[in-house]
């Protein structure tokens, strides 16, 4: 599960990431307004949540909310701010969050509010099926014809990715970034071991693999499967 967090404060910022990271969730940080928007437009279908500060240098919460809502009108927005009359949280959910809370916030506080707009969007981009396989991102459960397959928190994470990208190759570039949260130049012969470990829980023996290896570029799900 992949979350966007907007917050132009790096001790607030880096507090939420670690915790939710801790948690299982992959976590994407901007520290002002236009990259926000720009990484929120550019990877709409990989973020499962997007935690907005209201007050970001470029361009506030608002207008990012509001854009946000214009490309998808059910990717859950949770603003977070100090801003604390019931005008302001009315202004914040009129122009298209799902919660509003108020800083300081205790952690226990937030990943609750996370956890239940995450209820709510089940059945509505929380499972992924492809063949005989079905992850759910809620339950943290990988099942093939039924049976639970054990997957570690990265194995699970990289078979989310490419389960949600069924139909397009994923670039090995995009993999190690979005799933390794690595953005430079790296080695990223990691990938082919868990692509390899992966494998080996999934694919039955003598069968083609249910994860194609697309030479020079990357990986994709095989659908015929």
């Amino acid at each position: 599960m992949r979350i966007l967090l907007v917050e132009d404060e790096t001790s607030i910022a880096n507090f939420i990431k670690e915790g939710l990271e801790e948690e299982g969730f992959a976590v994407d940080v901007a520290h002002d307004g236009k990259t926000g928007l720009q990484m929120a437009i550019d990877y709409l279908t990989e973020y499962d949540v997007i935690l907005l500060d209201w007050m970001l240098p470029g361009l506030n919460g608002i207008e990012i909310c509001r854009s946000v809502r214009k490309e998808s009108p059910t990717i859950p927005i949770i603003f977070l701010t100090a801003k604390d009359t019931i005008d302001d949280a009315v202004f914040g959910l009129e122009a298209g969050a799902n919660d509003y809370i108020r800083k300081p916030f205790a952690f226990e506080e937030l990943l609750a509010r996370i956890r239940v707009l995450m209820r709510n969007k089940q059945g509505d981009g929380s499972i992924f099926k492809c063949g005989d396989i079905e992850l759910n991102v809620e339950s943290h459960r990988v099942t093939k014809k039924g049976i639970n397959i054990d997957l570690t928190r990265k194995e699970f994470s990289l078979l989310e990715f490419l389960l949600r990208n069924k139909g397009k190759v994923s670039r090995r570039t995009r993999i190690i970034e979005k799933v390794w949260d690595i953005h430079f130049d790296y080695d990223n012969s990691v990938i082919d071991v868990y692509i390899n470990f992966l494998r080996k829980k999934l694919d039955e023996p003598g069968t083609e693999s249910f994860i194609e290896t697309i030479r020079g570029v990357g990986y994709r799900v095989n659908e015929e499967l």
